[in-house]
C-alpha cells in the first residue's frame, strides 16, 4: 500500500467520523454499537475502505432529517437491522469456515488414499 493510499484513507475516516459526530446523540450510540457488532461479525468488505458504514449514515442522516428517532429507522432489534445489512456479504467466518472444511476434506482424503494402499487395516493405522 502506498503512502497516498494511506493518507487517503485516513482522510476518508476522518471524513466518516466527522459525518458521525453530526448525527444527534441516539443516532451515534446506534451507530457506534452497530459499528462494533459488524467489525466482530466481520463482513470482509469493512476492510475495503468505508462503503457499508458511510451507507448506514446516510440513512441515519436521512432519518434524522425527517425527525424519526433512530430505533424507527433501525426496528427496535438492532443486530437484526445489521444481519439484514450484511445477509449477501462473505464474513469472515464464512472464510473460516470454508477453510476448515477444506482441510477436512484434505485430511480425508489423505487417510484415504492411504487406506486404499493398504496403510490403514483396521482404520486405527495398525
Amino acid at each position: 500500500m502506498r503512502i497516498q493510499d494511506i493518507i487517503k484513507g485516513k482522510k476518508e475516516w476522518l471524513a466518516h467520523v466527522a459525518r458521525v459526530k453530526a448525527l444527534p446523540q441516539d443516532y451515534q450510540i446506534v451507530y457506534k454499537e452497530i459499528q462494533k457488532y459488524l467489525f466482530k461479525v466481520g463482513p470482509v468488505e469493512l476492510t475495503n475502505g468505508t462503503g457499508l458504514l458511510s451507507g448506514i449514515i446516510d440513512l441515519f442522516e436521512e432519518g434524522a432529517a425527517l425527525g424519526k428517532g433512530v430505533l424507527e429507522v433501525t426496528g427496535s432489534d438492532v443486530a437484526a437491522f445489521c444481519d439484514d445489512l450484511i445477509k449477501d456479504s462473505k464474513t469472515y467466518a464464512d472464510i473460516y469456515q470454508e477453510s476448515v472444511d477444506q482441510e477436512v476434506n484434505k485430511a480425508m482424503k489423505k487417510v484415504s488414499d492411504k487406506s486404499k494402499k493398504g496403510g490403514y487395516r483396521d482404520g486405527k493405522g495398525n
